[in-house]
């Protein structure tokens, strides 16, 4: 994400014009959960994933070429690792959804925005505040309870890999901090070495026999499966990058990523409402101590 300053003061009506494209790419990602999980099965995974991205790369590839061209070997290198930690938050996300709900996935990914400062503050040797430890508790508290909305009973396997690509995101962000010489790289070419990284694993995976082949997957969809690959591969990834871009460079990073950290909200409201999930009293309960304890984390950070 671009890191140019905004201007001190933005009109209403401008900041309004602003806000909703970026309120939007938090719509579509946070019912991209439904939308992975209607199209996708155990078997599928891997092949899904090559067919998702593969769509979008050639795009992000003509549009960036030049800046591609200006990349160094170390940058390329240091992409291509976080490229390495992206595929497997992709993997651990598509695996997950399919054995969970949408609106638990939705829900428990949230959990990165409690993970990564906990994170950052071990990686200085710091104590985070207590507003923020407790904000942390609530949120770690709901996820316990969205878990266990038909009685207390061992968390799913999905909840668990969800759980695993909270952790990987916290990762990733915490390596682009720490690998330096990603930070002069534009926003543009650095996303599109990470996911040509990414697609060269998923392919090697589908190489490898890990499931249905990408082309036998693509020639047994139909025009639901198409729609909401499309979905996937131009709105949630493709328009969602662009969307970012224009709109930091009109507000702040912060404005942007506060609006952004609506999606489990609209995790959650898509899977109930289009879904037809059910959460249940405890899981109804856990879901608004994630909501709660999560913006709170992010007002206190």
């Amino acid at each position: 994400m671009s890191t140019l300053a905004a201007p001190a003061t933005l009109a209403p009506r401008r900041a309004w014009l602003t806000d909703l494209p970026v309120l939007l790419v938090a719509v579509v990602w946070g019912a991209s959960y439904l939308a992975a999980k209607g199209i996708t099965t155990a078997h599928t995974v891997v092949a899904v994933l090559v067919l998702r991205f593969a769509v979008v790369l050639p795009a992000l590839v003509a549009v960036g070429w030049r800046s591609l061209r200006g990349l160094g070997a170390a940058q390329w290198r240091g992409a291509g690792v976080l490229g390495l930690i992206l595929a497997g938050i992709f993997l651990l996300e598509t695996y997950g959804v399919v054995h969970t709900s949408a609106t638990n996935a939705g829900l428990i990914i949230s959990l990165t925005m409690v993970f990564t400062p906990l994170a950052e503050a071990a990686a200085r040797r710091a104590r985070p505040p207590r507003a923020f430890l407790a904000a942390a508790g609530l949120s770690v508290l709901g996820v316990v309870l969205l878990t266990q909305s038909g009685g207390f009973t061992r968390p799913s396997l999905g909840d668990l890999l969800i759980l695993l690509a909270a952790l990987a995101r916290t990762a990733h962000v915490l390596a682009m901090a720490r690998i330096k010489v990603v930070r002069d790289a534009d926003s543009l070419s650095l996303t599109t070495v990470q996911l040509g990284s990414a697609v060269l694993v998923f392919a090697l995976l589908a190489a490898a026999g890990t499931g249905a082949t990408p082309w036998s997957v693509a020639a047994g969809f139909g025009a639901r499966e198409w729609a909401g690959l499309l979905f996937l591969s131009v709105f949630c990834t493709l328009v969602a990058f662009f969307v970012q871009m224009w709109a930091v460079r009109r507000t702040s990073p912060s404005r942007v990523s506060l609006l952004l950290g609506t999606e489990p909200l609209w995790a959650a409201v898509v899977g109930i409402v289009i879904g037809g999930e059910r959460l249940g009293a405890l899981g109804l309960l856990g879901g608004v101590l994630v909501l709660v304890g999560t913006g709170l984390g992010r007002r206190v950070r």
